[in-house]
């Protein structure tokens, strides 16, 4: 499966991937202040389990950071 994650093309070797299983793959230690775009719409935090990526999809991975 070819996917667009943050401006870069990966290819995984799955048919499936849920948004959920995605992010452990690419940030399997962060996951709180994270969030989740697929071709321009947000998937809510609850819905990361049930919301299943497609092929080409382009998805957005946002991390909030610290500062001032």
């Amino acid at each position: 499966m070819e996917l667009k994650i943050n401006q870069q093309t990966k290819i995984f070797n799955a048919e499936t991937l849920s948004v959920q299983s995605l992010l452990d793959l690419e940030i399997p230690h962060k996951q709180n202040g994270i969030a989740v775009a697929v071709n321009n719409t947000v998937v809510p935090k609850n819905k990361w389990n049930e919301f299943f990526v497609q092929e080409t999809d382009d998805i957005l991975i946002i991390s909030a950071t610290q500062g001032g």
